[in-house]
């Protein structure tokens, strides 16, 4: 039986709302297929077309259809009561929230921000729900004229601490941010502390690649615990290290982009194995960088950037490696309704040297199926949540 999977999260690319999406104000939302309605006619994803991709989108275009399909496909719906990157990757390791991560639409609560100035000694500024890229554009000049670290929030379950990163400094934005994750536990526990650093000057403030989530602890056992304690290999590529803070990994690579993290994907399946590994990878650039900004265009051409990558990556594959290709939630670069993630549903690409070809893996009730999945595949006992379609693939 296989003894590598490779697991690639494509940050947030949705194909269609899931039935409950009214809910979440996301009616409509279909995140790849509103980006093929606004590309030009010339726009393709020939490789994940070839694995099933076009399958899933309900497209009537002539130009999505394809009748050779090399791989399994199919589509997942998210049982957590969320639409955020903890929710969707925790469900797909193995975890179904029973109740979301707090958020706070109005800015947190005055005993929370009182503790947190304290503690850090220093007054804040910000503490609203709003755009990093806005706030930093509106807050940056006064933050770094007074010293005072910007708190703000979203629709997520996040509390982001944007600082100037060279006037600030990075080692003290990593100390306040731990300080947060200590205060925000309980009722109040969010899912994220993110830190947000920039560096500039006034009207022209950026981002840095020097982003730092402190998630919180994963509160059950999943696939990548049962794998490390079996005594597999978990490789963290991109944000995982940090999704799971760290737990039921042996070995983390953080990354400055997609690109990047292709790359060292690419490079960790070169290298030989000797143990059962889960390579498991998270290309954030498609919800940070164009999702949220409702950047079509640039979310297009990163869409199109992995697709011409995924013939190089399955050249490589061993015999008997698995690649699995998947995404934790929607954010519909052409919503309108707001600039927060999507819930929609997700795919479910697969392909092996050993795998079945053109199976269609139909609708998944849970993304933990994934994990359990895993989990089959590798002999591991049996995950609390999700149902396998090893039988399906092979």
């Amino acid at each position: 039986m296989p003894e590598r999977i490779v697991l690639i999260v494509l940050d947030s690319a949705g194909v269609g709302e899931l039935p409950d999406a009214v809910s979440y104000n996301d009616a409509g939302a279909d995140t790849i297929g509103h980006i093929f309605d606004r590309a030009e006619k010339s726009f393709s994803l020939s490789n994940m077309a070839k694995l099933g991709l076009y399958k899933l989108l309900n497209r009537k275009d002539s130009l999505l259809c394809t009748d050779v399909v090399a791989g399994c496909y199919g589509k997942m719906m998210t049982k957590s009561p969320a639409k955020d990157t903890i929710a969707g990757h925790w469900e797909m390791s193995g975890i179904i929230l029973k109740t979301p991560f707090p958020v706070y639409p109005k800015g947190f609560p005055k005993k929370i921000i009182e503790e947190f100035e304290k503690q850090i000694d220093a007054k804040i500024i910000g503490n609203c729900s709003t755009s990093g890229t806005e706030i930093i554009k509106r807050l940056g000049s006064e933050h770094q004229k007074t010293g005072c670290p910007i708190i703000y929030t979203s629709a997520d379950s996040v509390f982001q601490i944007a600082v100037h990163e060279e006037t600030f400094g990075l080692d003290r934005l990593h100390k306040v941010c731990e300080i947060a994750r200590n205060i925000l536990c309980g009722e109040n526990a969010v899912g994220r502390v993110i830190a947000r650093p920039f560096i500039g000057i006034d009207g022209s403030y950026r981002r840095t690649v020097n982003r730092k989530d402190y998630s919180l602890t994963p509160f059950e056992i999943t696939v990548l615990d049962k794998i490390k304690n079996s005594g597999g290999d978990v490789i963290a590529i991109g944000k995982i290290e940090d999704i799971f803070n760290g737990k039921g990994i042996t070995e983390a690579v953080h990354t400055e982009g997609n690109l990047n993290g292709m790359e060292i994907t690419l490079d960790k399946v070169k290298r030989p194995f000797e143990k059962q590994t889960l390579i498991f990878t998270n290309l954030v650039d498609f919800d940070m960088l164009w999702g949220h900004r409702r950047d079509v265009s640039a979310y297009a051409e990163g869409l199109k950037n992995f697709d011409n990558f995924l013939p190089v990556l399955i050249e490589e594959l061993k015999d008997d490696d698995i690649l699995i290709i998947t995404a934790d939630h929607g954010c519909d670069p052409t919503y309108g309704l707001h600039t927060d993630h999507t819930r929609e549903y997700v795919p479910l690409l697969l392909c092996g040297k050993k795998l079945k070809k053109n199976i269609d893996l139909g609708i998944r009730e849970t993304l933990s199926d994934t994990a359990q999945t895993i989990a089959d595949i590798f002999g591991l006992p049996a995950m609390q949540s999700g149902k396998s379609f090893k039988n399906l693939i092979f």
